[in-house]
């Protein structure tokens, strides 16, 4: 028995999916030549393997070891290792997957984990995708469903780096719930007026949206169209990621408050909601800054705001503050030669705003620049101090 655990390991080692040396790979070297030996000690410990294998810390070594209790010996748990390593698995990503999964490490080399690797490389993935896939979601890695399911994933989402920001999310849906709730759910969503590049981008944002109920998703739609986002609209992706698991009394706090902080009128929430429903997901504290500082400050009108709601996604000292001050100094130094509309000086690029507002005064305001980054990074110099 020993000996042919000896062989099997050095097959494995020498095979195409083991080319590359690695620490893990010595390892498993290691662990070849000692089960010849005669000092070899017979049985398996799962505990002190998931230690001195796989990498694992002693609590997470605990954790798992009870899902190997039933594992004899280590000659199956050595070739899936090995064939690990030979995808790519750094020792730390062993220990990652592994931990995740303990039974992972129970999967057979020949009947699962090489066809998953060859059906993944088939759809065109990188040695290196498959290997992270392999880290990500290491219990869907050991199920060959896992090929077909990544395949429909990867034609709606239409790229792999989408897909693996995901999975590194902890997203995943395959087998029945492919086909009995995310494929009618993305057709639902089709006949709404989006298209794919549109649900990729809601699912970035809001992952669990393809793995609710229907009747939940079209409350979803209803709201959404209960903001003024009409059906088949370009905002009704960012609607549906405004009122994500919102009910409708969550969503009527939501407005209410909106009206109190910016001091809006329901007409005007009706023009701004449309425009920007992100907006709802804002806090209390950040509307409150926001509010005070545009009206109150800058002295804009809440019709101006509710008219470019796009102002209240910008950083207020980051952006919104520091612009200001910018511009209020060159027109109380002369040096605008016309009034300037507060939202255009804000929704340009910075690179646009620098030279703009910027560079063509170096020699009039040489300490502008300075002063403006000084701003950026939530200072007031003296010079914006304005009375």
């Amino acid at each position: 028995m020993l000996r042919l655990r000896s062989c099997t390991l050095t097959q494995l080692l020498s095979s195409p999916y083991t080319s590359h040396l690695s620490p893990l790979h010595r390892l498993l070297s290691a662990a070849a030549a000692s089960a010849v030996s005669p000092a070899a000690t017979p049985g398996f410990g799962a505990e002190e393997y998931l230690v001195s294998a796989c990498g694992l810390t002693r609590a997470q070594a605990i954790k798992a070891s009870t899902k190997l209790s039933h594992l004899k010996s280590p000659a199956k748990t050595d070739a899936v290792l090995a064939f690990l390593a030979g995808i790519g698995l750094s020792a730390a990503d062993v220990a990652t997957a592994v931990a995740k999964d303990p039974l992972l490490l129970c999967a057979g080399v020949e009947r699962t984990l090489a066809p998953v690797v060859d059906g993944l490389t088939g759809l065109g993935l990188s040695r290196s995708e498959v290997a992270r896939i392999a880290v990500f979601v290491p219990s869907k890695f050991r199920c060959r469903s896992i090929v077909s399911a990544l395949h429909y994933y990867l034609t709606l989402f239409g790229s792999m780096d989408h897909l693996l920001r995901l999975l590194k999310r902890g997203f995943w849906l395959h087998g029945s719930d492919l086909e009995r709730v995310v494929k009618p759910n993305v057709a639902f969503l089709r006949e709404c007026g989006l298209q794919d590049c549109d649900i990729a981008k809601l699912c970035i944002r809001v992952p669990r949206i393809l793995k609710i109920n229907q009747q939940r998703l079209r409350a979803m739609v209803a709201c959404a169209k209960a903001l003024c986002v009409p059906h088949g609209s370009g905002m009704l992706a960012k609607a549906l990621h405004a009122v994500a698991f919102y009910d409708e009394e969550k969503i009527a706090t939501k407005v209410e408050h909106l009206k109190k902080t910016l001091r809006w009128s329901d007409t005007e929430v009706g023009i701004a909601l449309p425009k920007a429903p992100m907006v709802l997901t804002y806090s209390k504290d950040r509307l409150q800054r926001v509010s005070e500082f545009l009206i109150s400050e800058v002295g804009l009108e809440p019709g101006y705001i509710a008219h470019r709601p796009a102002v209240l996604a910008y950083s207020l000292n980051g952006r919104l503050r520091p612009r200001y001050y910018v511009v209020k100094f060159l027109k109380e130094n002369r040096l605008l030669h016309r009034d300037r509309d507060y939202y255009s000086t804000v929704m340009i690029t910075e690179k646009a705003f620098v030279e703009k507002f910027i560079c063509p005064h170096k020699e009039a305001a040489p300490q502008l620049a300075e002063d403006y980054a000084a701003a950026c990074r939530g200072e007031v110099p003296a010079r914006f101090r304005f009375t």
